[in-house]
């Protein structure tokens, strides 16, 4: 059996432990669920009210894309966040191998460790995408009720943000988690990354609303690009719905400016090909530093089990 077939079986594995108990995938998926429901319920009037103070009094917008502008936002806002936050919570499959200790049966089998943590990290990025998913068409049902102005590429472009945002997520989770190996620990990090990521991030409020000073910090983490990235795709075909309805460039740009569509990093622009970058090149050095920790905590592991033989060999009895 090749390393490669090796991986694919670990995966598959991984994933069916994964959905083996419904409820796990339902209780991942509440998060999202449970912060669309209240962003759409409550605060979908308030930022309505705030793209209407940008417009020229005289000017009436369609109500379709007014409603549909704060949805995309607030879509944008729930697939950005939850993207990080959900991987959190679908990793869960590698601590409990670390509980039950399944992964002593893996490592004694003829398998190399790094493949057993890179079939963790792929089906953790198939769970949380799966997810995403879901997010995704139950969000867009919503922007089709209200008011429908994406783009076929709008739509394949929110698919390659979610990716990226995803593929952060669960690097950041599978490198954290590394050194968990209680559900209580899990479930207190998830809770903390769940309860701050999205402030950080400008997901929950616009960066654009901070100090100078927090917006230059807040500028410096990944995080702030892969929201803002998110916000580009789910608001360009409604951007280009109020130009064609009349609204000025000069207001469409305050809302971009305003809602963190425009990132400005110490009075600079950062465009949105450099926003990947920085978020996708994130991701490499997350991925070196993943493989760096998993190759030093096997070594250690064998140099422990080494350790231990010799010891033995010496005193035999």
């Amino acid at each position: 059996m090749t390393e490669i077939k090796k991986l694919f079986s670990l995966t598959d594995r991984n994933i069916k432990c994964y959905f083996k108990d419904k409820m796990v995938f339902f209780s991942s998926l509440l998060t999202p669920l449970i912060l669309l429901f209240l962003f759409f319920t409550f605060l979908r009037n308030i930022y309505i009210d705030g793209f209407k103070s940008a417009f020229p009094p005289e000017l009436t917008i369609d109500n379709g894309i007014l409603n549909g502008i704060a949805g995309a936002w607030l879509l944008s806002s729930i697939l950005s966040v939850s993207s990080v936050t959900v991987a959190f919570c679908a990793n869960m499959v590698m601590v409990d191998d670390k509980i039950s200790f399944a992964v002593n049966d893996f490592k004694i089998s003829p398998v190399k460790p790094t493949t057993i943590s890179l079939s963790y990290f792929i089906s953790n990025f198939f769970v949380t995408f799966l997810i995403m998913a879901c997010v995704l068409v139950l969000g867009s049902i919503y922007l089709a009720v209200v008011g429908w102005y994406l783009l076929v590429a709008d739509f394949f472009l929110i698919i390659a943000g979610c990716i990226s945002n995803i593929l952060f997520g669960t690097l950041l989770s599978s490198i954290v988690l590394c050194f968990v190996s209680t559900v209580g620990v899990q479930s207190a990090v998830a809770t903390l990354v769940s309860a701050l990521y999205g402030f950080i991030c400008g997901a929950y409020m616009p960066v654009a609303s901070f100090s100078k000073g927090l917006r230059n910090v807040l500028g410096l983490l990944p995080g702030t690009y892969g929201t803002s990235i998110m916000r580009n795709h789910c608001m360009g075909g409604y951007f280009e719905a109020l130009k064609n309805a009349g609204v000025p460039t000069e207001a469409i740009n305050g809302i971009k400016d305003n809602f963190d569509v425009n990132i400005y990093l110490f009075d600079n622009k950062i465009e949105i090909g450099t926003m990947y970058g920085i978020l996708l090149g994130t991701c490499a050095i997350l991925l070196i530093a993943y493989v760096m920790i998993v190759t030093l905590r096997n070594k250690n592991i064998d140099l422990k089990s080494l350790f231990k033989k010799l010891k033995r060999t010496n005193n035999p009895a």
